[in-house]
């Protein structure tokens, strides 16, 4: 099984930026496409970007499009989501996964941006 551990959260202002990590643990095999997804308290999780396994296709919610950009280190085992210009409608726990997601989920990291 793969683990996934995400981290980079942490408080910022709204127009700041975040960097977010995720690394993969704990395969042999490829991690394939990978997805970052959000949750904000009382809301249900929703996708926010995905990369397919070469980096070669990446797609992004309308919420975060032009913002938000996701990339991988596949030698690091490592996806990132760089979030700039964020808003405090972006406060959330955010986590990875796979894309569809398999039903183990990581900790998360949380997003708090401030107004």
């Amino acid at each position: 099984q793969v683990q996934l551990v995400e981290s980079g959260g942490g408080l910022v202002q709204a127009g700041g930026s975040l960097r977010l990590s995720c690394a993969a643990s704990g395969s042999e095999y490829s991690i394939g496409t990978m997805a970052w997804y959000r949750q904000a308290p009382g809301k249900q999780r929703e996708w926010v970007a995905f990369i397919t396994t070469s980096g070669g296709i990446t797609n992004y919610a309308d919420s975060v499009r032009g913002r938000f950009t996701i990339s991988r280190d596949n030698a690091k085992n490592t996806v990132y989501l760089q979030m700039n210009n964020l808003k405090p409608e972006d406060t959330a726990v955010y986590y990875c996964n796979r894309r569809p997601p398999s039903s183990l989920w990581g900790q998360g990291t949380q997003v708090t941006v401030s107004s």
